[in-house]
């Protein structure tokens, strides 16, 4: 077996993250973290620093400990999910035998159903945007929620959307998702007017022909507060929902979609699921439409 370097293979693994598995940089920042809080745990209760000397019991302490301090069952999935990954790498490289991950189980997640708005409440907010929509300022804020709503994009993927990744002709967005994957959406004739009209105007406004499509209202390079904050702020005028994220406007196409009877598959692939069952959370909306209509329907209900 290979001598263990404790910093090489550490540096290795966030490459291998970034450049082979090409997660994001928010997960890869989160791994980071979570490896790096393990370890100091090992360090100062066991007097333990290298990977080799790692035991599931210890790894269990370590749970445990953040288990009574508060943490939900998805931040210590994610923590473990990191363990995993890197102890599978080190096992991969030759560095390590076996995994200590082996024995440890994963706590079930509780099921929450997405938030999203109502057909009603999307369609007034985009009326209300249309109407504000007759300077620069309000009509950066008009698509970017039409985007999102109208796409399903997650907000990583808005605000790295270039312009050729819009075909006009062919009326598609091509997004680049996680994992650098491909996928197409369809855009409506409003979309695709109110993007051209906006490319327009940013061309006039501030010269800009590189670079996203997107930008913040003084031309200045989108960023996640940004985007949070005015979706935030507009979804507070227009619905009564305690979440108001972009991310809920990315459960509302998707809830709608199956409401109006898309096909799973098909709302998986807009969405850039890996898996069905990422996206079958979305059904519990569509099955809940159908009792409701069988209820009124039904003579027997």
């Amino acid at each position: 077996m290979k001598t263990f370097d404790a910093a090489l293979p550490f540096q290795a693994f966030l490459d291998h993250l970034k450049f082979q598995k090409r997660f994001s940089a928010h997960t890869i920042q989160a791994y980071t973290t979570d490896l790096q809080q393990g370890f100091d745990f090992f360090q100062l209760t066991f007097g333990v620093g290298e990977p080799a000397q790692i035991q599931s019991t210890m790894i269990r302490s370590w749970l445990a400990e953040g288990k009574a301090a508060g943490l939900t069952p998805r931040t210590l999935n994610r923590k473990i999910s990191a363990f995993k990954s890197f102890f599978k790498y080190l096992v991969r490289q030759g560095l390590l035998a076996s995994s200590p991950m082996a024995p440890i189980i994963s706590p079930k997640m509780p099921k929450r159903l997405p938030v999203f708005l109502k057909e009603e409440e999307a369609l007034s907010l985009l009326q209300m945007l249309e109407v504000r929509a007759e300077d620069w300022n309000s009509l950066n804020a008009q698509l970017i929620l039409t985007l999102l709503y109208s796409t399903g994009m997650r907000l990583s993927e808005l605000i790295g959307l270039k312009p050729d990744q819009v075909d006009f002709s062919r009326a598609v967005l091509k997004v680049l998702g996680k994992g650098n994957k491909e996928r197409i959406i369809p855009i409506s004739p409003h979309l695709s007017r109110v993007l051209q009209q906006y490319l327009q105007q940013k061309k006039e406004r501030f010269e800009l022909l590189a670079g996203p499509i997107l930008v913040t209202e003084k031309g200045k390079s989108l960023y996640p507060k940004y985007v949070w904050q005015l979706v935030n702020r507009l979804l507070g005028e227009a619905t009564t929902l305690d979440k108001k994220s972009p991310h809920v406007l990315r459960h509302t196409f998707a809830t709608h979609l199956m409401n109006q009877g898309a096909d799973l598959n098909a709302v998986k692939e807009l969405l850039g699921h890996s898996s069905l069952a990422a996206t079958q959370v979305y059904t519990h909306n569509t099955i809940g439409k159908l009792k409701d209509i069988h209820r009124k329907a039904h003579p027997k209900s």
